[in-house]
């Protein structure tokens, strides 16, 4: 016999309910409580009993504001891209800028909360939050003032955020690397590539890049490689418009 379906519910849908608990507990405090203990703890320390302790709340008062804790989980993603600074006004000349420094701001608050990366691949509906869906239409809005069509802002958004997640993912790995190991970030990097070199001898064309990044500063290299990488993405993308341009004038 086939399993009954689960109903289909999203905590950004179903209206805050109220409780008279003594002092009241919102969904706010839930959320800010559960960013103080992943930016602390780290994810694997985020539990439904140990938000309520934190809160001098039991774990029943929490389910009044969330149905578990996936559902935590999308309310503090969401509030994390509410951290974003985002343009107040977007031009056709400035949309690279634009994008860039969005793109920018966007890396930095992820990089401020690094458990982000363990949990953001499982907050399934966090994409339905309100400041995700804002940060989104601006990123739309910046693409549609610079003249691209629905169908190319779309996927340049999603390639935007595809490679905003996977690089700044993989940055804040690294810095974690470094947190554990007692070291400066760039002790550890040219710890990090002396090894490197030598695993890399039988590959030649990677033991050269290598060899030639030994010197770098780890840091600065880091946001320069962040924005070199980032034009590479919206150099394709103007490609893609301007080639587009003619066959809708004609």
């Amino acid at each position: 016999m086939p399993a009954k379906p689960q109903e289909f519910s999203s905590v950004w849908t179903r209206p805050q309910r109220q409780r008279r608990d003594q002092p009241a507990l919102s969904r706010e405090q839930i959320v800010g409580e559960a960013l103080g203990l992943l930016d602390t703890e780290g994810y694997d320390a985020l539990s439904m009993r140990k938000l309520g302790s934190r809160l001098n709340a039991g774990a029943t008062s929490l389910y009044t504001h969330v149905a578990n804790k996936d559902e935590i989980l999308e309310l503090v993603v969401d509030a994390v891209f509410g951290e974003v600074r985002l343009p107040d006004h977007t031009t056709p000349g400035s949309w690279r800028a634009d994008m860039t420094a969005l793109a920018g701001n966007l890396r930095d608050a992820m990089l401020r909360h690094p458990w982000m990366f363990s949990v953001i691949s499982g907050a399934g509906l966090a994409y339905l939050g309100p400041n995700v869906m804002r940060l989104t239409d601006v990123m739309l809005r910046i693409l549609e003032t610079a003249g691209f069509d629905d169908d190319n802002s779309d996927r340049a958004a999603n390639a935007l955020f595809a490679y905003l997640i996977g690089s700044t993912g993989t940055e804040a790995a690294m810095l974690n690397a470094v947190m554990r190991s007692g070291l400066s970030e760039q002790q550890w990097f040219e710890k990090m590539m002396t090894v490197a070199e030598e695993a890399a001898k039988t590959y030649p064309r990677i033991h050269k890049r290598y060899e030639a990044q030994r010197s770098l500063d780890s840091a600065q290299s880091r946001d320069a490689f962040f924005v070199s990488e980032l034009g590479l993405l919206l150099d394709g993308l103007e490609m893609r418009g301007k080639a587009k341009k003619p066959a809708a004038q004609a």
